[in-house]
């Protein structure tokens, strides 16, 4: 196997697969924070800006 026809394999497979790994990459971290069970975590994020160090002094 000569370098060019790594480089041709490797680039064959770059374009077909590497696109639809980068798709199902892009997909889980999109609908990851609306699994279920994530609720608490995610209102506990949001909220975290209106809480101040001070609380209950």
């Amino acid at each position: 196997m000569s370098a060019h026809s790594t480089y041709d394999m490797l680039r064959h497979m770059a374009d077909s697969w590497g696109l639809l790994v980068m798709l199902l990459v892009f997909v889980t971290l999109a609908l990851w924070p609306f699994r279920p069970g994530a609720r608490r975590r995610n209102d506990e994020a949001a909220n975290l800006i209106f809480k101040d160090d001070h609380d209950g002094e």
